[in-house]
């Protein structure tokens, strides 16, 4: 289990669409807000109502979207996905330009891409697991790690050089069209992928949309693994924002120094995503799980103690490059835990509840971290944050508690 191990041509046309789809959301990052505050003249309020509306209203879309893509052929999905994203971005410069542009149709724009992208995630994950054998979907995921870590040290400050010069609406058509090429590269797999069966009842029924989260919920080991991800997630994004009022406020950071400080620690995801075959090899996939669990809640609270000046840097870009390499080991570790032991008629569902739930939590703790600020100021908030991460550990599971799903040992063995 090598990070240089073959997976054919399929897989090949799968990651390139992945790639470029990545780098274009790396180039639009921070795109929205810019063109709210810039475009828009949108208050704090309006901008920080802009990053939760996303993903709290997003994941409630995207709730009965888990039962009606998992029994369809999940690349037609995937492609009628990625053509969404490009035209509702693409509508942004085009009401621009038409001089029609307001806040609720990025509001819009923010909660149907959130949407889409949840419900390509989870067919992504479920077309994986057909066209990869069990024993490279780890080197799979591990490829699409480092993917998003690398895509996150190069596109944004690309994508800001590329606003100062030209705009933000220049990164948002160049995300636009990153999805087109994607959905082209999707096309470009070939091959014909069978309709999964469905057994039961042929319409969707109501106790459906809730059949992930019962899966995972009643899963000894999932169940734990899911709460860790959705407080860890969101206690680290939740303080995002505060950081960059502390370090562009108080402390006098420039911008290069702000993105400086957060992009070359993303460096640390491509190491720990490349290093995960290997880990795992030698030590086992719950040993190594548990272990960068443990690590990654270790980092944040010292961003509670950045100063001014070379040696604030200095700290935040340890603290970042020490929690980004936990997390680009843990993530695609994670990733095949779940396929491995979900079943293959429940994948979609299991991913979309999965999804679901981390994008509604970091969307609440965001909002209850933005106030806390108010209240306490930034650093304490962020203290907050750093001191309760050192808890998540214990949500872990201390041991692995179930097999693989018979169904999926006996098709392997067949």
């Amino acid at each position: 289990m090598t990070g240089r191990r073959a997976l054919g041509r399929q897989f090949g046309w799968l990651w390139a669409a992945f790639v470029v789809s990545s780098y274009g959301t790396g180039l639009r990052f921070g795109a929205f807000p810019m063109i709210a505050v810039l475009v828009l003249h949108s208050g704090p309020t309006q901008v920080a109502a802009l990053a939760a509306a996303g993903r709290a209203v997003g994941a409630l879309v995207a709730v009965p979207l888990g039962p009606w893509v998992e029994f369809r052929r999940k690349r037609p999905v995937m492609v009628a996905m990625d053509l969404i994203r490009c035209a509702a971005l693409l509508s942004v410069p085009a009401a621009f330009a038409l001089g029609r542009l307001s806040f609720a149709q990025l509001l819009v724009v923010s909660v149907a891409v959130a949407t889409a992208d949840i419900a390509f995630r989870a067919a992504s994950g479920a077309y994986l697991k057909g066209l990869v054998p069990p024993e490279d979907l780890l080197v799979a995921n591990g490829r699409f790690e480092s993917t998003t870590w690398t895509a996150t040290v190069v596109g944004p400050p690309l994508g800001g050089a590329a606003m100062g010069m030209f705009g933000p609406m220049t990164t948002v058509v160049a995300d636009a069209v990153s999805y087109l090429l994607s959905a082209l590269g999707l096309r470009a797999i070939g091959g014909t992928e069978p309709r999964p069966a469905r057994a039961g009842a042929a319409r969707l029924r109501a106790g459906e949309l809730l059949e992930g989260w019962r899966y995972v919920l009643a899963h000894a080991t999932m169940r734990p693994l899911l709460f860790n991800a959705i407080v860890v997630n969101g206690l680290i994004m939740a303080t995002e924002p505060l950081l960059a009022v502390l370090l562009l406020g108080p402390l006098g950071f420039a911008p290069w120094q702000y993105g400086l400080a957060f992009a070359a620690p993303c460096v640390g995801g491509l190491i720990g995503s490349r290093l995960a075959p290997r880990l795992v090899t030698r030590f086992g996939q719950h040993k190594v799980m548990f272990s960068a669990g443990v690590l990654r809640a270790c980092w944040p609270v010292g961003l509670a103690f950045v100063r001014p000046g070379v040696p604030g840097l200095v700290l935040i870009m340890v603290v970042q490059f020490g929690l980004v390499t936990c997390c680009g080991l843990f993530n695609p570790v994670l990733a095949t835990y779940r396929l491995d032991h979900t079943p293959s008629d429940r994948v979609v569902r299991t991913l979309t509840a999965w999804s679901v739930s981390s994008s509604a939590a970091i969307a609440t703790m965001t909002a209850v971290w933005g106030l806390l600020a108010a209240l306490t100021g930034p650093r304490t908030a962020i203290a907050v944050a750093g001191v309760l991460l050192l808890a998540t550990p214990l949500l872990l599971p201390r041991r692995e508690h179930a097999p693989l799903d018979t169904r999926e040992q006996a098709a392997s063995v067949t």
